[in-house]
């Protein structure tokens, strides 16, 4: 049987943009052409590879394998004709991660990936929604969460510090006690897997029936309202990087209790991991983290440096409690 070359990279091409419409536009051809290429294919294979919802187009499961084991030889063709031509190929990542990792942790790095792969383009999707890989052209995902998802390739991103933090000019480093919180405005994340009535259960505190509160749903938000100066909030070593390293951020409490969780998961199907694309991400992942945990290390032999002297601390900014709620 002849290969139907044009209609499998036509195939590909709507798979990986997800629309029919928009493989038409990058292809040059009109929209029913591609969905005539769809269909020779589709009658070739003797399976139904793609179901239009809505305007989009989304894989079946036996689209989705397809396309998995098909993109690696695409992408190979795709580079070769190129570089005859004397082109430079590119390739598109698609990788999905949670709003706070996207924007705290992925994104400052990113830059140093793609200088690195020149070849491939990004495309950040972020949202806490986890990716149903059957019916979204998703390569990888960052995935807040317990780690269990059976049948998928499953592998921790790192292991987090989670302690309370807060501006300095809102209470200076060390100069708390874990019983003296609940008298401050605390910062609640509340889809944190760590929060406070269990951090004070480690410290041994009882906070009280009510205390002066702020919530948000996403870490990041959390994050810069305590940089800002609104109260402190109990946040994680990887979310916080960037505002501990410059100071905006800082540890209020002497010795705080430990929490140490993963909670953020390099999630895909095993048969992703095929792509090339996948596993240049991957090793740049593990290698960031890598470096990520040396300097965490560093972190925490800072927090369990001996206290500045007293003569150091009155000359720091003044604390600021908020009266305690009626």
């Amino acid at each position: 049987m002849q290969l139907p070359i044009r209609a499998i990279f036509v195939f590909h091409t709507a798979a990986r943009l997800g629309s029919i419409s928009k493989a038409a536009e990058e292809l040059s051809v009109t929209p029913s052409a591609v969905s005539q290429q769809i269909q020779t294919l589709e009658t070739q294979l003797g399976l139904t590879l793609m179901s239009k919802v809505g305007r989009r187009v989304m894989l079946t499961e036996a689209g989705e394998r397809y396309f998995a084991t098909i993109t690696d030889e695409v992408e190979r063709i795709a580079e070769a004709t190129n570089l005859i031509r004397g082109y430079r190929s590119v390739t598109t990542l698609t990788v999905r991660a949670t709003p706070t990792l996207s924007n705290k942790w992925l994104l400052p790095r990113l830059g140093a990936f793609l200088d690195r792969n020149p070849d491939l383009d990004i495309r950040i999707d972020g949202t806490n929604e986890p990716t149903t890989f059957r019916r979204e052209v998703v390569d990888i995902e960052i995935r807040h969460g317990d780690g269990r998802w059976p049948g998928m390739f499953v592998e921790g991103l790192a292991e987090e510090d989670f302690f309370p933090a807060c501006s300095p000019d809102y209470a200076p480093a060390g100069s708390l006690t874990a019983a003296e919180l609940p008298r401050f405005r605390l910062i609640h994340s509340v889809k944190s897997q760590a929060q406070w009535p269990r951090w004070f259960a480690l410290a041994g505190v009882e906070p009280g029936e009510r205390w002066a509160r702020v919530s948000f749903d996403r870490s990041h938000m959390a994050i810069d309202a305590a940089a800002g100066g609104m109260g402190i909030a109990l946040e994680s070593t990887l979310m916080m990087e960037r505002e501990l390293e410059s100071g905006r951020l800082i540890c209020p409490v002497a010795a705080p209790p430990p929490i140490r969780l993963v909670t953020q998961w390099i999630v895909c199907p095993h048969e992703h991991l095929r792509q090339r694309k996948v596993r240049l991400f991957l090793d740049w992942l593990r290698a960031e983290r890598a470096g990520w945990e040396m300097r965490r290390r560093n972190a925490r032999a800072a927090l369990s440096a001996p206290e500045p002297p007293p003569a150091a601390l009155s000359a720091a900014p003044r604390r600021r409690s908020v009266p305690a709620p009626g």
